[in-house]
């Protein structure tokens, strides 16, 4: 099984982290306080900065869990810092 991130609400949803590049962005963004589910999660702007990291750390396919589409990093980016602004 290959990485891969599914974004939803803006943030991060499910993953899937087989380097330790990406599993150490990923403890970053963990650090901050996590939700138990993507929908309740708040995002501070350390937060979505750890999340762009984890974005820029992970070899596989980003997914956005509403439409299905498959992005880019820099759209994953965008999408991530754009959400609720």
């Amino acid at each position: 099984m290959s990485e891969y991130l599914l974004l939803k609400w803006g943030t991060l949803k499910g993953w899937n982290l087989e380097t330790e590049k990406s599993r150490a962005a990923a403890q970053k963004y963990a650090d901050l306080g996590m939700s138990m589910g993507a929908m309740q999660q708040d995002d501070t702007p350390a937060h979505k900065q750890a999340l762009c990291e984890l974005i820029d750390a992970i070899d596989g396919e980003i997914t956005n869990d509403w439409s299905g589409e498959v992005m880019s990093k820099d759209e994953a980016k965008r999408y991530v810092m754009e959400y609720r602004t």
